[in-house]
C-alpha cells in the first residue's frame, strides 16, 4: 500500500488528496473536498432525480453519513422548474441539503426517453412526458439550468447513445460530446464554485476512447466521468472499457462511473481505479421489496420470512433494521408504501457503507483480502462470475 498524501487543487473550486493506494490492485482512498462538504472516496451517490430521495428525508440522508447525491438536471428543469430553483436560491436550499449535490447534465434522457427526443448539433429536444411540451436542452442552457440548482459537481451535456449501438453513430457521438464539453465550459458563469466534469464517450471501441480519453483530458477539467455504459453490453465488455478509461485518465483528479450501482460491480470497479459512483437501483429494488445484504439479495416478499425476527441485516446499524424485523416488514411488503420507504432507507445504507468498508480496507492496506471476503460471503458456494474473476486478475486480485 502506497500512503502518499498530497492535496491537489484540480481547478473550481475542487480538492482532491489521495489517502492511500492499493499495491496490487488500483484501488485508492481519497478525499474530495466540495464547497458543501468532504467527500470519503470511494463513493456511492444515492439519486434523487427531483432532489428527492425516494422515501427518505434529507435528514435520513445525514444520519446515514451521506455526503453526496445526484439529482437530474433535465427533470429539475420540468419541475420544479429553473424559476423556482432561481427564487429558492438553488437546490440545496429547496430541499434543505447542506452537504454536496452532483447533477446529471440531461444527456442520458437521450437514451432512456430517446421515443420522445430529436438530437442536432444544436442540441437535443425533449418531449414533455408530463404535458408534451417541447424542451430544447443545449449544452449552454444545461449548464444555465445547472448554475441555477447549484450543484458541487455539475456534467457536461454529452451526446448519449446506447452501449449497444455501433457504426458511425458512436464516433458522430464522441466528437460532438467533445463539442459539446467546449460549449459547457464556455457557459459556465460559476466556475468558482461549481466543478464542471468531462465524460469520457465512444461505446465499446476502444480506440473511440482513447481519443475522447486524449480530447476530454486535454481540457483539463476538475474531474471525469465514464459514461455510456450499463446500458445492455456484455459484463466482459463492461469491464475492459471501465479499466482502459480508469488507466487513462488524471492519476490526481477524481473518476467517476456513471450508472452502476450493483453491489458486485461496485467492488470490481473500486479495484478498477473508479472512485465515484451512483445507481437508482438501491431504491428501484426496494419499491419491488428486495432488501440488499452482504449474502445478496433478501426477498421480504418470501413467505419463508414471516417468522423470522431477525433484522434485515444483523450488522447494520440503519434505522430499518434497528427498529424492524424481516419477519414486520414481510407483513406489510405488499400492503403498506412505507415498507417501500424502510427498505429504500436500508439499501442506501448498505450502499454507502460497503463503500466505507473498501476505503478502510484499502487504508489499511487490506484491500484484495477485502474483496475476496465480499466474494465469497455475496456468492458463498457459487462460482464468482467469470467477467469479475478476469476483471480482478487483471488488476493482480486471485479470489483462490
Amino acid at each position: 500500500m502506497d500512503t502518499t498524501s498530497e492535496k491537489v487543487e484540480c481547478g473550481g473550486c475542487l480538492q482532491f488528496e489521495i489517502l492511500a493506494e492499493c499495491s496490487t490492485s488500483r484501488a485508492r482512498a481519497a478525499d474530495l473536498t466540495l464547497p458543501h462538504s468532504v467527500v470519503p472516496l470511494p463513493i456511492f451517490m444515492p439519486v434523487g432525480t427531483q432532489g428527492t430521495m425516494k422515501g427518505l428525508t434529507s435528514d435520513q440522508l445525514r444520519e446515514l453519513g451521506c455526503k453526496i447525491m445526484l439529482s437530474n438536471t433535465y427533470h429539475l428543469g420540468l419541475r420544479p422548474g429553473q424559476d423556482i430553483l432561481d427564487k429558492a436560491g438553488g437546490l440545496h436550499k429547496f430541499m434543505d441539503w447542506d452537504n454536496s449535490l452532483l447533477t446529471d447534465s440531461g444527456g442520458f434522457q437521450m437514451v432512456s426517453l430517446l421515443a420522445l427526443a430529436e438530437i442536432t448539433e444544436d442540441g437535443v429536444t425533449f418531449q414533455s412526458p408530463h404535458d408534451g411540451s417541447q424542451m430544447l436542452l443545449t449544452p449552454e442552457k444545461s449548464i444555465d439550468l445547472q448554475n441555477s440548482i447549484g450543484a458541487d459537481i455539475i456534467m457536461q451535456l454529452d451526446d448519449v447513445v446506447s452501449s449497444t449501438v455501433t457504426g458511425p453513430r458512436v464516433e458522430e457521438a464522441m466528437w460532438r460530446s467533445i463539442r459539446w464539453l467546449d460549449r459547457c465550459i464556455k457557459a459556465n458563469k460559476r466556475p468558482d464554485c461549481q466543478n464542471l466534469f468531462a465524460i469520457i464517450q465512444g461505446g465499446l471501441d476502444p480506440e473511440l476512447r482513447t481519443k475522447c480519453l486524449q480530447e476530454m483530458v486535454r481540457r483539463n477539467t476538475p474531474g471525469y466521468a465514464i459514461g455510456g455504459l450499463s446500458g445492455g453490453e456484455s459484463k466482459h465488455e463492461f469491464w475492459k472499457i471501465v479499466k482502459q478509461c480508469a488507466a487513462g485518465l488524471p492519476r490526481d483528479k477524481p473518476r467517476y462511473l456513471m450508472g452502476v450501482g450493483y453491489a458486485l460491480d461496485l467492488v470490481v470497479c473500486v479495484a478498477l481505479g473508479v472512485d465515484m459512483f451512483d445507481c437508482v437501483f438501491p431504491t428501484r429494488t426496494a419499491r419491488f421489496g428486495v432488501a440488499l445484504t452482504r449474502y445478496g439479495q433478501l426477498q421480504l416478499k418470501s413467505q419463508d420470512l414471516a417468522s423470522d425476527f431477525r433484522p434485515i441485516s444483523e450488522d447494520c446499524s440503519c434505522q430499518t433494521c434497528k427498529l424492524y424485523t424481516r419477519a414486520a416488514l414481510h407483513s406489510i411488503v405488499t400492503r403498506e408504501e412505507v415498507c417501500c420507504h424502510l427498505i429504500s432507507t436500508h439499501n442506501i445504507a448498505y450502499q454507502l457503507n460497503l463503500m466505507r468498508e473498501a476505503r478502510e480496507s484499502i487504508i489499511e492496506g487490506k484491500f484484495p483480502n477485502f474483496v475476496r471476503k465480499f466474494v465469497k460471503d455475496l456468492h458463498g458456494n457459487e462460482k464468482c462470475p467469470s467477467w469479475a474473476v478476469d476483471a480482478l486478475n487483471s488488476v493482480g486480485i486471485s479470489l483462490e
